[in-house]
């Protein structure tokens, strides 16, 4: 773009990118910013939506890139410890590797959006690395055109909130606002919104029942077999029962953990779909919200 683009446009642009650093609560900004500016300032929408990919799709790629790193560091950490003859220093040495790569890791994370903002700031153009570049092609921003391509921002929109699923509670922010800002205009990013939150609030509600379980199995088993001097012995009939309930709770609550990641996997597929150009519908969460849509519409 020749012309410097506006105040309004560079604060927009400037906040979406800095919402990064809020750790989930800020990626509302990226969405709340694209639906104020979406027919205002080609700019400013594109440089939210950006912000918006980069807190969600963004979030999900870095985390599994930690994750990968760490494995291996740990793998050859492990190595390193099995044949060292200081065993002490070894493990001093492999702890202040692990923080420094670690440390590293998030300050390349929240770095990113700070310089983003910094150049947003004087009007410059930002394209986050891999990301940027294909998010100019798929919104058409190099083409001469006035606005970004609807269809792309919508489907762009409504696939960040997919992804956002691994972004425990915050994540329904983004099809929360989605489906509160532009669900009247558009029926499709409004179904796929609530499907979204309904089946994001269904995988969290599952998060902290995990947690409510294993809390109630604890003090299940306090409250039954007693605690410091006044604790039963496990051969007594209300010690075992604490003990059973405590146990009990404590493998649901793992089962529950361990399938979790099954929930968020499917969420990240129903964002490619609806990248790659599909209505995309959750096996009962959509039918169900699909139903109460065509029930409200003929309602009305």
């Amino acid at each position: 773009m020749n012309n410097t683009p506006a105040t309004e446009e560079r604060v927009w642009a400037v906040l979406a990118h800095l919402s990064a650093i809020t750790l989930g609560m800020g990626i509302l900004m990226p969405v709340v910013g694209w639906s104020e500016q979406r027919r205002k300032s080609k700019y400013a929408s594109f440089q939210c939506l950006q912000a918006l990919g980069y807190q969600s799709l963004g979030y999900t790629v870095w985390i599994l890139l930690v994750l990968v790193i760490m494995v291996f560091v740990s793998l050859f950490a492990v190595a390193g410890i099995v044949n060292a003859q200081n065993l002490a220093n070894q493990v001093t040495g492999v702890l202040i590797a692990h923080t420094a790569i670690l440390a590293g890791l998030i300050g390349v994370y929240f770095g990113l959006p700070i310089i983003a903002a910094i150049a947003c700031a004087y009007g410059k153009e930002f394209r986050y690395p891999f990301m940027g570049k294909r998010l100019v092609r798929y919104m058409g921003y190099d083409v001469n055109d006035e606005w970004l391509i609807e269809d792309h921002e919508d489907r762009w929109v409504v696939a960040m909130g997919h992804f956002s699923i691994i972004i425990s509670l915050w994540g329904m922010l983004v099809p929360f606002a989605a489906w509160i800002l532009q669900g009247k205009r558009s029926l499709f990013m409004k179904f796929q919104s609530i499907q979204t939150l309904a089946y994001q609030a269904g995988v969290t509600i599952l998060f902290f029942g995990a947690g409510f379980i294993y809390l109630f199995g604890f003090f299940g088993f306090i409250a039954l077999a007693g605690f410091g001097e006044n604790i039963l012995t496990f051969n007594s009939s209300q010690g075992m029962i604490g003990l059973i309930i405590l146990f009990g709770s404590l493998l649901i609550a793992i089962v529950i953990i361990l399938i979790l990641p099954l929930f968020h996997i499917m969420g990240q597929w129903a964002g490619y779909r609806v990248l790659k150009g599909d209505d995309y519908h959750y096996s009962i969460v959509g039918k169900i919200v699909e139903k109460r849509l065509a029930k409200t519409q003929s309602a009305s």
